[in-house]
């Protein structure tokens, strides 16, 4: 049986929206949808508003100029490019359900969730790495996270991501779809896409299983080995103002892996999970709106030099337009 874009020439309309996915998230609560779309307006906003902040102040103040915010600000990059893909896509299906939506549209949005997961994964792990290597080996810590280094790693933490997307997204969407366009879903996700292909999927299924457990489970026993080591080395500091200043560098990446990886590893290492569609929906919202939104507040809040930043550059701005 021919994928169903391959089925023929689009050229009736008719057709064509037969041809269409229909995203049906929180179709259960449609009472509920206005103010969802209100709520996730503001939840978006403010993601794109503390992200960017984060891009902006860590572009800008002398200050932060260390490879740790470096890092965040490619984390920050690459959750600004995730709630760009997501976000409107769900206003949409909030404000207009029922919209059809084209396969390439669908597939491109797959690609590019798969894309963002995977490239924030290596990101966090890079971040982790980076500070066992300030805390554990403060004496060799500048020779070697050379600016040459992490520019390097951030290239391929973002590259990363491109073959996986590209891989499952074309994978997926060459299997025959049967039936139903509806995906019980409020984004195009691996998990409601499977259960609308009427074929066998159980190779499709074991080699994301074995994809997620390499791009989830390696990089976070990877973090958790970098975060004994740290754990270890604080331990030894005589001082206890020096074991409180090395912990808290590491407090705000801990919270951020604990929220991105204990919500997406629910969804991504069972496709095909018993739970039903609607608690997969509130469980996404964890990492594909909730997370984006609270790392800016949770790196800002917790770092002074953050907000001494924002004081700087605040002020020069201000005193550069001021006649």
């Amino acid at each position: 049986m021919l994928p169903f874009w391959a089925a023929g020439p689009w050229t009736n309309h008719s057709r064509a929206l037969e041809l269409e996915f229909v995203l049906l998230g929180f179709a259960h609560v449609p009472s509920l949808r206005p103010m969802l779309a209100v709520v996730f307006l503001a939840v978006f906003l403010l993601t794109l508003l503390g992200n960017t902040l984060i891009v902006t102040l860590t572009s800008l103040d002398p200050g932060l100029r260390a490879p740790m915010y470096f890092f965040l600000r490619q984390l920050a990059l690459v959750e600004i490019c995730f709630s760009l893909d997501v976000a409107p896509r769900l206003l949409v299906t909030l404000l207009l359900p029922g919209r059809g939506m084209y396969p390439t549209s669908c597939a491109l949005q797959l690609f590019l969730v798969l894309s963002c997961v995977t490239s924030e994964c290596f990101l966090l792990t890079v971040m982790a790495w980076d500070r066992f290597l300030a805390i554990c080996r403060p004496l060799h810590y500048g020779a070697i996270m050379s600016p040459r280094l992490c520019h390097l790693l951030a290239t391929m933490c973002w590259l990363a991501g491109i073959p996986v997307g590209l891989v499952f997204t074309i994978w997926l969407f060459n299997f025959p779809y049967c039936g139903s366009r509806g995906i019980r879903h409020y984004l195009c996700d691996i998990p409601p896409l499977l259960s609308l292909v009427c074929a066998d999927t159980r190779v499709f299924e074991a080699t994301v299983f074995v994809a997620t457990v390499l791009i989830m489970i390696v990089p976070v026993s990877l973090i958790l080995l970098s975060y004994t080591r740290i754990l270890i080395a604080v331990l030894r500091m005589p001082s206890a103002s020096g074991r409180h200043k090395a912990l808290s560098t590491c407090a705000s990446h801990l919270i951020v892996v604990i929220l991105f990886y204990g919500t997406t590893g629910v969804i991504h290492l069972r496709p095909k999970a018993s739970y039903s569609p609607e608690s997969k929906q509130v469980v996404s919202l964890s990492y594909t709106m909730v997370t984006p939104m609270l790392n800016p507040l949770i790196y800002s809040l917790r770092n002074k030099e953050f907000k001494a930043a924002l004081v700087r550059v605040f002020i020069q701005r201000r005193g550069t337009f001021t006649p």
